[in-house]
């Protein structure tokens, strides 16, 4: 089986059939009937690419409904740390925080439903990151959380000193005072 569940519901790590050679290696990074037959029936109609340096904090991101984003993540080249906040009021798990290590070596992917707060951290000397969304952008429902909300605590697994946090980002408020219509249905 290529997922692997996590402790949060909504969140699926997909860790590709890798086929190696003395060429190189050739996997699927997508299968609709793959992701269909383990419940995932989101439709991706748009890709982003980031490339980021060693250090760059980006998040804790989201976008509010009806604009409100499933996204599959995965790693082009480099190693990050990728890390989510259940912000779906009335769920088991509001407000924990889930992370995984992604990198071009390792070849997983996470799966994030909507209601996730989502964010990174770049590891490596650099990072390249490929996300599909369900949704398209839309700037007006642009919504985010304070990267070091300190009821959160998250462990970016870079020194403050090497932090490098957009002015956008570093302005985000807590999970306390952010605007959030997710609900959690079981």
């Amino acid at each position: 089986m290529p997922f692997e569940s996590t402790n949060i519901a909504g969140l699926w790590i997909f860790k590709p059939e890798v086929f190696e050679d003395s060429r190189g290696y050739f996997f699927e990074s997508y299968n609709e009937e793959v992701f269909h037959r383990q419940g995932i029936r989101e439709k991706f109609i748009q890709d982003n690419q980031s490339s980021s340096a060693y250090g760059v904090i980006r998040g804790l991101h989201y976008q509010l409904p009806p604009y409100a984003q499933a996204k599959l993540v995965r790693v082009l080249r480099g190693k990050i740390l990728d890390v989510v906040v259940d912000i779906r009021k009335g769920s088991p798990t509001y407000g924990q925080v889930y992370s995984e290590v992604l990198s071009a070596k390792n070849k997983k992917q996470l799966f994030i439903s909507p209601g996730f707060a989502h964010g990174f951290s770049v590891l490596s000397k650099k990072a390249e990151v490929l996300y599909k969304c369900n949704t398209f952008y839309n700037r007006e429902s642009e919504a985010g959380i304070k990267y070091n909300d300190p009821t959160l605590n998250i462990d970016w697994r870079i020194p403050s000193r090497d932090e490098i946090i957009s002015e956008k980002d570093a302005q985000l408020p807590s999970l306390e005072e952010c605007k959030n219509t997710f609900v959690f249905e079981s």
